[in-house]
């Protein structure tokens, strides 16, 4: 059995998942500040341990200087409202940089994620007063529209009562008017010498006595009717005049 006394342990590697959560802020093309927080999860390759442990110091600070380099090249080409779409787009770019460069130096990256996209908080306010004018207005135009259906309902409806109404008062003239004609002919069958002017004069009479008595029969009535004739006026001052002639 050889020994060797020189043998001894430098450091320890460990093969477990990793993440390292990387701020980045810098503007988007229409020039709003943005932070963005990408994290990358990389592991060691267990057939490239000696090239992780010896070929870089700080690994972490590669990451992020490679992230670094990502994001602030593709971020400003992009306007503020684009950056949150392209938000896989992003993280396939870091993806696909890191795997090119970590690779040689015994990592591999297995996922990069952007997990948040912080603007200015002007900016948030800002855009949240955008889209409340946004629902705003939609909300008055749904209402303007709704108002104008009810109307338009509502003069449709008006519309239809109205013709209703019309064919109602039809019916019931042309029935009077059949009613009136059939009391003639038989008033007349049955009085001889009577013409169909007396037996309208005496329905109509009869009508106003009946409309009189209901006129009068009503509570608090205040009506007063008043004889309408070419001779109208000279009755009622000769009616005045006889009143004040026996007083």
């Amino acid at each position: 059995m050889i020994f060797c006394p020189w043998e001894n342990v430098v450091g320890k590697v460990s093969y477990r998942v990793q993440q390292l959560d990387v701020r980045v802020e810098t503007k988007t093309a229409d020039n709003v500040f943005i932070t963005a927080v990408v994290s990358i999860q990389y592991q060691v390759l267990k057939e490239k341990v000696y090239e992780a442990f010896y070929s870089l110091t700080n690994p972490a600070q590669q990451i992020t200087a490679h992230v670094y380099d990502v994001m602030r090249s593709q971020l400003p080409t992009l306007e503020l409202d684009a950056v949150f779409e392209a938000k896989e787009e992003l993280a396939v770019a870091v993806k696909t940089a890191l795997q090119g460069t970590m690779s040689r130096f015994g990592f591999q990256i297995l996922q990069a994620l952007i997990t948040d996209l912080d603007p200015d908080n002007r900016v948030k306010q800002a855009m949240n007063e955008i889209n409340a004018s946004k629902r705003m207005k939609f909300a008055v135009a749904e209402q303007a529209e709704g108002q104008k259906i009810l109307q338009v309902k509502s003069a449709e409806a008006e519309a239809e009562s109205k013709y209703l109404s019309g064919v109602g008062v039809a019916k019931q003239r042309r029935a009077i008017v059949d009613g009136l004609r059939g009391s003639i002919v038989d008033f007349s069958a049955g009085v001889e010498g009577t013409s169909a002017k007396d037996v309208m004069d005496l329905l109509l009479l009869s009508q106003y006595f009946d409309m009189l008595r209901d006129t009068a029969g009503q509570n608090n009535c205040k009506t007063v009717f008043v004889p309408s004739s070419k001779t109208s006026g000279d009755d009622i001052r000769l009616a005045m005049m006889q009143s004040d002639s026996a007083k």
